[in-house]
């Protein structure tokens, strides 16, 4: 059985009102059918970039249960039920299985910081026998996380259970994900889960990622799921997309050296600062972010706003479906400052 089908899945926003508290239902509706108009794979609901932190259970259901009406029947939704409770990620799944929905993200257990040992005998492998009919995909950042999930647990997971079918593959460790492809086998699915090396993993022979689970494809997704695509059919057009996309790729993390009364100090805004303050200045739903997510510097905004206008002027065509899907003029959003007001902080 497959549960996924291979490409790229776009792990969404969560759209906020203006004061970040409320969840605009309307503008999640709105960006989801736009994933679909332009051939996404698949939409996961509520991971990090959808600010999963700051969401209540209540709202991580709520938002899956909208993400699901919107678009269920027209493409796969995941849905990101992972915890540092077994048990509240049971219940999450449980919530997420019964609204319909046949995958689940589940991150390794952050913080209390398990074994790998215990992630997958007392997390991976309850849930998985918990809910046969379920799609699993163990989630592996261990830069979040203070803890990783090891090639030999996954596969020992994978071949009891064989509803854990992917993996999200975050270290940037080469060679920890060529053991992944060795120890569980060529029919298992690897997904990227950074978008700067995902067409370097699918072209990896040794590797085979299959997908990737992506950040930029929130703004950019026909030149994503294109670029897998390709990739997938071994065509040259996939590097083009790449190289087409990287300055997209380069600010789903801004790096900046900030100058303070008490001298410089380095910043990293992390996903998803970057990405949903494009949005915003672009003018496509997502709202502010919730603390203690704030805003960029401003040094951080004209970083990433020019990495943006370099590929509207050298590749148009990659923000043209949102051009086109919300009636945005984006030379217009892109040039003119005022769309960047309130966006950044006026001072560190």
């Amino acid at each position: 059985m497959n549960w996924i089908s291979r490409g790229a899945y776009t792990a969404i926003v969560t759209p906020f009102g203006s004061t970040g508290m409320e969840i605009d239902f309307e503008g999640l509706g709105a960006l989801c059918e736009f994933q679909v108009k332009c051939g996404i794979s698949g939409i996961v609901s509520v991971g990090t970039t959808g600010e999963s932190p700051t969401l209540t259970w209540d709202e991580h259901e709520k938002v899956f249960q909208a993400t699901f009406d919107a678009v269920g029947t027209k493409t796969t939704v995941v849905a990101s039920t992972g915890s540092n409770s077994t048990s509240e990620c049971h219940e999450g799944t449980k919530h997420a299985r019964d609204i319909g929905i046949r995958n689940v993200l589940l991150v390794d257990p952050y913080y209390n910081g398990p074994s790998s040992l215990e992630i997958r005998r007392e997390y991976l492998e309850p849930i998985a026998s918990a809910f046969p009919e379920v799609g699993i995909i163990p989630y592996i950042i261990p830069g979040r996380c203070g803890t990783q999930l090891l090639p030999q647990d996954l596969a020992i997971a994978h071949h009891r259970y064989r509803n854990i079918c992917a993996v999200k593959e975050s270290t940037g460790d080469f060679e920890n994900m060529k053991e992944i492809r060795k120890l569980c086998g060529d029919e298992f699915e690897i997904l990227s889960g950074d978008d700067d090396v995902t067409f370097q993993m699918m072209q990896d022979a040794s590797i085979k990622s299959t997908g990737v689970i992506s950040v930029a494809s929130n703004v950019a997704p026909k030149g994503v799921q294109d670029m897998c695509k390709y990739a997938l059919m071994g065509d040259g057009r996939a590097a083009e997309l790449a190289g087409a996309l990287k300055p997209l790729f380069d600010i789903v993390t801004v790096k900046t050296v900030e100058e303070t009364a008490l001298g410089q100090v380095m910043l990293k805004a992390r996903n998803p600062l970057p990405i949903k303050t494009l949005m915003g200045v672009l003018g496509l739903p997502g709202g502010p972010l919730r603390p203690p997510m704030g805003k960029m510097t401003k040094q951080g905004i004209t970083l990433l706003i020019g990495k943006a206008q370099q590929i509207q002027k050298e590749h148009p065509e990659v923000f043209a479906p949102i051009g086109e899907f919300f009636d945005i003029d984006v030379n217009e959003r892109l040039s003119n400052e005022k769309y960047r007001r309130g966006w950044y902080y006026d001072a560190y």
